[in-house]
């Protein structure tokens, strides 16, 4: 193989690697501390406000 083969095969791995991390922070950012999605619990609170 040649040295475009091995650096091909690094870019590649580099780039799933990067996708993985970027779609695993994306997921983790919706969900607070105990694993409560952010956004359902920001409309709760909405919605004990309004009553």
């Amino acid at each position: 193989m040649s040295f475009g083969d091995y650096l091909y095969i690094v870019v590649a791995g580099l780039f799933a690697y990067m996708t993985f991390a970027i779609v695993r922070n994306n997921f983790r950012s919706k969900f607070d501390e105990e694993w409560r999605r952010k956004d359902l619990a920001e409309k709760e609170a909405q919605e004990k406000e309004d009553r």
